[in-house]
């Protein structure tokens, strides 16, 4: 198994968690030197906050556990290919790398609906690689199927 669906793995077992909690099953860690350093997935009713996306969550987690917020010689791995808000911390947080398991045609901001992480218009360029995860984008289909035969109440 490559480096890369290990970690995806991990980051699909926060989007379980992700699942379980009735949330947009994205999951995310962040991965200094080959180990896992910080874990995330979404809490956005959980928390009721708009922020807590997996890959803000997993970069918080991080940024904690070492003790700075630059993450210089990281690699983020998310299960979902990052938003507008996510690619703006994923610069702002100096990450080297992000690896993604699944596009999201509607609001992807790495090579969807725009090319943030390209550098043209920013300082900062950003590595990241397409990984196919074909299980997170199974999740996420089954959760939105799910999702439109069981709406919830307001």
């Amino acid at each position: 198994m490559s480096e890369d669906l290990k970690f995806l793995d991990i980051a699909y077992e926060e989007a379980m968690k992700a699942y379980e909690k009735d949330e947009v099953p994205i999951g995310a860690v962040v991965v200094k030197d080959g180990k896992v350093i910080g874990r995330g997935h979404n809490q956005r009713i959980e928390k009721n906050n708009a922020l807590y996306h997996a890959e803000i969550v997993a970069i918080e987690d991080a940024c904690k556990n070492i003790g700075s917020w630059r993450l210089d010689d990281c690699i983020l791995y998310v299960t979902v290919e990052p938003c507008v808000m996510c690619a703006g911390a994923i610069m702002q947080s100096r990450i080297k790398k992000v690896v993604f398991g699944t596009p999201d045609e509607k609001g992807g901001a790495v090579i969807s609906k725009c090319r943030l992480l390209d550098g043209e218009k920013f300082p900062f360029k950003i590595d990241y690689s397409l990984v196919q995860y074909e299980k997170a984008s199974i999740i996420l289909k089954n959760f939105f199927l799910k999702k439109r035969r069981y709406p919830r109440k307001v």
